[in-house]
């Protein structure tokens, strides 16, 4: 790598990290605002309210990775297209497919980030912000709604009504069918604490077995649940399947399928957060037919209102086609993807008519 590849490098990286931690920054704020709102509800104070804004930053930051890069590289090649630098460097003999080489290998360097950042990091913060808020409102978490989340498992219906505590459930209904027509047994369970390797540890049990003539009833005490239905499984109740990592929606899709369900929804998650970190190289191939040749000049304002309109329009756009996808059944995987390669390719013919 040579001294001017090097310079392109750095300065994209620095000036696409400005970019991120300036529109995380105001990200923050909009969100310290809204959650002032909510401040007094149970146990909701400023010191949660604070803890909830540092676990969903690293969200924030992995989400606007791809348009701070998309910023930066417009303040940083642009900038040096207003002061002659890339005339310069064409002098010196690196072509412009040589400063989007430079470009690229600073994205590279993003995209890592923005992995390790995602799959380790976020999900796990994000996780722990969401209990934090609605274990602090509420002192446990009512899902979704009254009747909470429904989940199957062969030939059982799993209805959970609430989380109090990590690995905590309790309120829990389970209805066993025969050939979805004949219910075979309803059991509730009081508490439930998950003890690993797909046990629960249940207490206060309350089991009814119905047979064509009459129904039997019983209570126990406590007891051990064996079922394939783990935390990790529960999330979906409690954080945003975009905020899921690749993992989590992975073994879930996995376990919809296994019980005849529909996964359509947490295959285009797993696929859009697949590719969100290749965006970067998406947004960076984007801002190059906007930062040399006959589009120097451009003011520093206008280059940032120019990423701000490219990034939501393509944000818009991705949105879409993910709803466009779901709505007519065509595959997640094509739906994630596509809105990428046609902006990359229209950055691509706009770059060579560039030249």
């Amino acid at each position: 790598m040579n001294i001017l590849t090097k310079y392109i490098v750095k300065e994209v990286l620095k000036g696409s990290a400005i970019a991120a931690i300036f529109l995380l920054t105001l990200f923050m704020l909009f969100a310290f605002r809204d959650e002032l709102k909510d401040i007094g509800h149970g146990g909701y104070g400023l010191k949660q309210i604070l803890m909830y804004l540092a676990l969903s930053a690293p969200t924030v930051f992995y989400e606007l990775l791809p348009f701070g890069a998309l910023l930066g590289s417009l303040l940083v090649i642009g900038g040096m297209a207003n002061n002659s630098e890339i005339i310069a460097m064409r002098a010196a003999g690196i072509s412009i497919f040589g400063v989007i080489k430079a470009v690229m290998l600073a994205g590279l360097v993003m995209v890592v980030i923005a992995f390790l950042v995602g799959e380790f990091i976020a999900t796990k913060a994000v996780r722990e912000a969401q209990l934090i808020k609605m274990l602090s409102q509420d002192n446990e978490v009512v899902l979704q709604s009254k009747s909470g989340v429904w989940l199957r498992e062969k030939d059982e219906f799993v209805n959970v009504r609430k989380i109090t505590g990590k690995n905590k459930l309790a309120d829990i209904y389970t209805y066993k069918v025969e050939g979805n027509e004949h219910l075979l047994a309803v059991r509730h369970i009081e508490k439930a604490v998950y003890i690993g390797n797909g046990l629960w540890d249940v207490n206060n049990i309350l089991q009814s077995e119905i047979s064509a003539n009459q129904v039997f009833s019983g209570r126990q005490e406590s007891g051990k649940w064996e079922t394939s239905i783990e935390p990790d499984l529960l999330d979906v109740a409690v954080v945003k399947s975009d905020n899921m990592s690749l993992y989590d929606l992975y073994m879930y899709i996995d376990f919809l399928k296994q019980n005849n369900q529909k996964s359509q929804i947490y295959e285009l998650a797993f696929w859009s957060r697949l590719i969100n970190p290749f965006v970067i190289f998406v947004m960076l191939m984007v801002s190059i037919p906007f930062v040399v040749g006959i589009k120097r000049g451009i003011s520093t304002g206008g280059r940032m209102m120019l990423g701000i309109v490219i990034g939501i329009t393509f944000n818009i756009f991705d949105k879409i086609a993910g709803h466009i996808g779901l709505v007519y059944g065509y595959s997640p995987m094509l739906m994630a993807i596509l809105p990428s390669i046609l902006v990359f390719c229209s950055a691509l013919y706009a770059v060579s008519r560039a030249r």
